[in-house]
């Protein structure tokens, strides 16, 4: 074996570990974060007290305050469960889809995937009752998430489809095309916005800015199953996005088939999506700077990459859920609100950054 090649293994070598820690520094600190989630709001919860309730809730005999136990099981537990698995879905869908399209500015957001899966889900809540009858909660449950899938779906396929010129992603057609697709769903919600009743329009106003507010037991488990389907499925994909990464003629010669690659990618990141918009209603930019802060630190290797960027978007939509919860109690900020703050400034980072690499 060559120098060279020795050389090359040990800063391979060095690099995976390196990455290891990383990960697992990440993961101290979303815990971290997720406990102090779990302690922030009206009714404080201190840290050990966190513990003696979940050591409580395990069957043990730890003394605990019960109003503490009853926030803590049935708002606050729920309710960052299901922001971390909002905000991990939302992420790694950012990441798979800029590996896929070879993009660094593909977003759910930003190329009309949120916005169709927020049509699709604000035409079950008001035009449901007309076409089905009034629906029982359970119903509605279940309707919503297939409901934005379909619409997710559907979004991701247009700007496929039209992005798509000989053969290749045009990334400039791509990128108006989803602000096209976000446009005219933001037209197709208004129209229904404009044909909703009081009732509706109150959950309408959930949907359009964002909020993990509503959360119980009932949305988060169904959240955290299809989020961490989806999440799973993605991180499986990570060779062949590397693979992609090299362009689809050299894809090709790896044994990755681009076109079943894609349509794949697409589908779970549309599940993931229209999962996370289920829940928690449109909420933007989490897509685009987890994986952008995580391949800044780790690089483009899309096997760190997927589940690193899941980490960090589980933990900032949590950190941001509980500033959205204590930064104007005892009234809440819209969590899209707050995206929109951290993600919007990032965003034109990233072009100034583009726009002078492109003039060097």
């Amino acid at each position: 074996m060559t120098s060279a090649a020795l050389e090359t293994g040990a800063l391979v070598a060095r690099h995976r570990r390196r990455a290891r820690r990383v990960v697992a520094g990440l993961a101290v600190a979303v815990l971290v974060v997720l406990v102090l989630a779990l302690g922030q709001g009206a009714v404080a919860i201190p840290p050990l007290e966190i513990g003696a309730l979940l050591l409580r809730r395990l069957g043990l005999p730890v003394a605990a305050d019960p109003l503490a136990q009853a926030v803590f099981e049935q708002v606050r537990a729920p309710r960052v469960m299901l922001a971390f698995a909002a905000g991990a879905a939302l992420a790694v869908s950012g990441a798979a889809a800029q590996g896929v399209f070879r993009n660094p500015l593909a977003d759910p957001g930003l190329i009309g995937v949120s916005s169709g899966a927020a049509l699709a889900a604000v035409a079950v809540i008001v035009l449901g009752p007309a076409l089905f009858g009034e629906l029982s909660p359970a119903i509605r449950a279940a309707a919503l998430p297939v409901a934005a899938f379909l619409g997710g779906l559907a979004a991701t396929a247009v700007v496929y489809v039209a992005a798509r010129s000989e053969g290749r992603l045009v990334v400039s057609t791509m990128l108006l095309t989803g602000v096209a697709t976000g446009a005219l769903a933001g037209a197709g919600i208004g129209w229904l916005t404009f044909l909703s009743d009081e009732q509706q329009l109150r959950m309408l106003a959930f949907w359009t800015l964002g909020s993990a507010g509503a959360a119980t037991w009932l949305t988060a488990l169904p959240t955290l199953a299809l989020t961490g389907l989806s999440v799973a499925a993605l991180v499986r994909l990570g060779p062949a996005l590397n693979a992609m990464a090299l362009g689809e003629t050299e894809a090709r010669a790896l044994g990755v088939d681009p076109t079943r690659l894609t349509r794949t990618t697409a589908a779970f990141a549309a599940l993931a999506v229209a999962a996370a918009t289920a829940a928690c209603g449109v909420i933007g930019f989490v897509g685009l700077v987890a994986p952008h802060l995580v391949r800044l630190v780790l690089g483009p290797d899309h096997r760190v990459l997927l589940p690193a960027s899941a980490l960090l978007g589980g933990g900032l939509l949590v950190a941001a859920d509980t500033l959205a919860r204590v930064a104007v109690a005892p009234t809440e900020l819209p969590l899209g609100v707050v995206t929109a703050l951290i993600g919007g400034p990032f965003f034109f980072w990233l072009l100034l950054r583009d726009k002078r690499r492109s003039l060097t």
